[in-house]
């Protein structure tokens, strides 16, 4: 099973709404579609490095690992088998401007106003939580082969108010 992370760097905005920074992805997995900036581990990096990396990569901001907040764990299933593990972090400590990639293509939108419709089938179950500062430990299952943004969302599993120790991965 693959190990990613997504990262949801947050801020007031000038209405003194709360914002999120979401990307609009250019290529690859879910590529059209609207999520955090992220992607799959390195070897030898903790997940909390990766979030870093990929938020600087795909967006140009910099990010402290110690200003990342683990937000989830969750496990997504392609035909009964494990197909990615996802560390989900948020964060309102940012350095930079976001700016385009090859790969993303950023958005600050209002927490009221983000566009699950352009997004995975599973977002709208546990993002809204983890906007407004929830924990949520998630399993969410899809059902036709490959590749998985092609694939059936058919249930899920949720457990809401979850701690995470301050080492764990």
């Amino acid at each position: 099973m693959r190990e990613t992370t997504l990262c949801f760097p947050m801020r007031e905005g000038r209405d003194g709404e709360t914002e999120v920074l979401l990307i609009e992805k250019r290529r690859g997995l879910g590529e059209g579609w609207y999520n955090g900036p992220g992607g799959k581990l390195e070897a030898g990096e903790t997940p909390r490095e990766c979030a870093v990396r990929e938020t600087h990569e795909e967006v140009g901001l910099e990010v402290e690992p110690s200003a990342l907040e683990k937000a989830g764990e969750l496990t997504f299933l392609l035909d009964g088998e494990g197909h990615t593990f996802c560390h989900v972090y948020r964060t309102r400590s940012v350095a930079g401007e976001p700016t385009a990639s090859e790969e993303a293509y950023p958005e600050w939108v209002a927490i009221d106003e983000v566009p699950y419709e352009q997004m995975w089938d599973d977002d709208h179950l546990w993002l809204p939580g983890v906007l407004e500062g929830e924990t949520v430990v998630g399993k969410f299952r899809f059902e036709g082969g490959q590749p998985l943004d092609e694939a059936e969302f058919v249930g899920h599993d949720l457990e809401w108010g979850v701690s995470f120790a301050a080492d764990r991965k």
